[in-house]
C-alpha cells in the first residue's frame, strides 16, 4: 500500500506539478503556530521575481495542508511561524515523501519557532539531519549574489543568520533560514519600516531560493 501510494503521489507531482510549474503555496501546519504570519510577504516576493527574473507565478500563493496530496501540485511550499509546530506521523511521511519525489520545502524561522520544527523534521526524516550550506552553495549564486551566504535581515537574538538544509543524493530538498527572517523582509514597508537596502536584500534572496528550486 505504501508503494501505491508514493507512486501515486510521485506521479500526481509530475503530471499535476508540470500544469502547474510556477505556482507555490503557503504550507498549513497543526500545533497552534501561527503558519499564517507575514501575509503580505509572499505576494511581494512573488511580484518581485515575476518582474525581476522573469518567472510568471500566480500572484495570490494557495494554502495546502501538510498532511494533503495537494502539496504534489506545487514545486515549492513556504512554511514559517513563531511558535509551536507538530506533524502527524501520517502527516510527515506525507510531507517525507512530496520531498523526496522532486518537492521543495523553505521554512523561514519568524522567530521562535526553531525548537519544536527540529524535533518535527526528526519523524520527516529520522536518518537525516539539517546541514549548514556554505557561502559557496549554488543557492547563493542564481540571479542574485550573496557571497557571504545568507544575509541578515532582522536582529532577533543577534546570532548570525544560518541556512540550514536537508539533502538527499546531492539534492537540497529543504531549506531552513535561521536567525535571518527572510519574511519580514518580504512585507511591505509599512509593516516592519525596514530600509530599503534591507528589503531588497530579502527580496533577491527570496527570488534566489525561489529559482534554485524551480531548477533542482
Amino acid at each position: 500500500m505504501k508503494q501505491l501510494t508514493f507512486l501515486g503521489c510521485f506521479l500526481t507531482f509530475f503530471v499535476i506539478g508540470i500544469c502547474q510549474a510556477q505556482q507555490i503555496a503557503v504550507l498549513k501546519y497543526g500545533g497552534g503556530g501561527d503558519w499564517y504570519s507575514n501575509p503580505t510577504a509572499l505576494p511581494n516576493l512573488i511580484a518581485f521575481c515575476n518582474n525581476t527574473i522573469g518567472t510568471k507565478i500566480t500572484e495570490k500563493p494557495e494554502t495546502v495542508e501538510v498532511g494533503s496530496v495537494s502539496i504534489f501540485q506545487y514545486p515549492y511550499l513556504h512554511m514559517t511561524g513563531h511558535g509551536n509546530v507538530y506533524f502527524s506521523d501520517e502527516e510527515a511521511e506525507n510531507l517525507r515523501t512530496y520531498l523526496l519525489s522532486g518537492g521543495f520545502l523553505h521554512i523561514d524561522d519568524n522567530y521562535g519557532m526553531e525548537p519544536y520544527l527540529t524535533r518535527e523534521l526528526e519523524k520527516v526524516f529520522p536518518e537525516k539531519q539539517l546541514e549548514e550550506l556554505g557561502a559557496d552553495h549554488p543557492i547563493f549564486s542564481q540571479r542574485f549574489s550573496f557571497p557571504e551566504g545568507l544575509p541578515k535581515i532582522h536582529e532577533h537574538d543577534g546570532e548570525r543568520p544560518q541556512a540550514l538544509g536537508i539533502f538527499d543524493n546531492g539534492r537540497l530538498l529543504l531549506l531552513f533560514t535561521f536567525e535571518s527572517d527572510l519574511g519580514d523582509g518580504w512585507e511591505a514597508p509599512s509593516v516592519h519600516n525596514d530600509p530599503e537596502e534591507v528589503r531588497l536584500k530579502a527580496l533577491r534572496m527570496g527570488a534566489n531560493i525561489l529559482e534554485y528550486a524551480f531548477k533542482s
